[in-house]
C-alpha cells in the first residue's frame, strides 16, 4: 500500500476514534440538531445524579423534570424526597416516575407509588417506566404477562391521581407491549440515536433524545443526564398536570 494511502487510512481511523470518544462523552450528539425544533425541554433524574442544586439545574433553559420515585412494589429511590422538595421550589413542571417490575403485581406497584408520591395539584402525571432490565433484556416476558401487570398498574394510578399515567418506553418494548394498544396513554419514547417514529404511526408526547448530556447543578456517580423534549407548548404540557 502506498505511503499516502497508509496516512489516509490512519487519519480515518483516528477521526473515527475521536468521534467515538466525543459521542461517548456527550460532546457530539446528532439528536441535538433533530430535537432543536422543539421548544419545551426537560430532564429525568434519579439518585445516580446525586445531590441536585435545583435552582442551578432549573436555570438551564428547562421546562420540566420527572424524578424517579419508586420501583416495583417496595423500592423507593433514596433521593426522591429531597429531589421532590427541591424541584417544587423552582419554576419547573415536576412529576414522578415509577420503574415497572415484571416480578410483582401491578396493583401492589400502584399502591407503593401512591404511598410515596402525593397527588399534588399542578404536578405532572406519574410516569410508568416500561423497559427491559436484567435477564429480561435477553428473555423478555410475554405480552400477556406484561399486560397482566401493566393493566392494574395503569388503573390504580389513574384512580388515585385522577389522570392517566404517561408511559416511558424503548422502541423495542413499545413494539412488543404498546403498539396499537392503550390509545389514551401519552407515550414518552426513548430514541437516542435517531428521531423516533412509532411503528403503529402513533404520535409521541415526550422524546428522550439524549442520555449523555452534562449540565451544571448535580454531582453524582453518573456524570450524564437524560434530556427530553415535549411535542407541544409549555401551556399544553401544563394542561396535563393534576387537578
Amino acid at each position: 500500500m502506498p505511503r499516502t494511502a497508509l496516512w489516509t487510512a490512519a487519519a480515518g481511523v483516528t477521526l473515527v476514534a475521536l468521534l467515538g470518544v466525543l459521542v461517548a462523552n456527550g460532546v457530539v450528539w446528532p439528536n441535538r440538531i433533530l430535537s432543536a425544533r422543539y421548544d419545551v425541554r426537560g430532564v429525568d433524574v434519579a439518585h445516580y445524579q446525586g445531590a441536585i442544586d435545583w435552582d442551578v439545574l432549573a436555570a438551564q433553559d428547562l421546562d420540566f423534570a420527572w424524578i424517579k420515585a419508586t420501583e416495583g412494589s417496595s423500592h423507593t429511590d433514596p433521593r426522591f424526597a429531597d429531589n421532590w422538595a427541591g424541584a417544587a421550589g423552582t419554576d419547573l413542571l415536576v412529576g414522578a416516575y415509577h420503574f415497572m417490575s415484571f416480578e410483582s403485581s401491578g396493583a401492589d406497584q400502584a399502591a407503593h407509588l401512591a404511598d410515596q408520591v402525593p397527588a399534588t395539584a399542578g404536578t405532572l402525571p406519574p410516569v410508568i417506566d416500561l423497559e427491559f432490565y436484567g435477564a429480561f433484556a435477553a428473555d423478555p416476558p410475554t405480552t400477556d404477562e406484561v399486560h397482566a401487570i401493566l393493566d392494574p398498574l395503569v388503573a390504580g394510578i389513574t384512580k388515585h391521581y385522577g389522570a392517566a399515567p404517561v408511559v416511558y418506553t424503548t422502541e423495542d418494548a413499545y413494539d412488543l407491549y404498546l403498539a396499537d394498544r392503550y390509545p389514551d396513554l401519552p407515550i414518552w419514547i426513548r430514541s437516542v440515536a435517531w428521531a423516533p417514529q412509532l411503528s403503529d404511526g402513533r404520535a409521541w408526547t415526550v422524546w428522550q433524545y439524549s442520555n449523555r448530556d452534562r449540565l451544571p447543578g448535580y454531582d453524582g456517580v453518573e456524570p450524564h443526564i437524560d434530556m427530553n423534549v415535549f411535542a407541544g407548548t409549555r401551556e399544553e404540557l401544563e394542561a396535563l398536570t393534576l387537578d
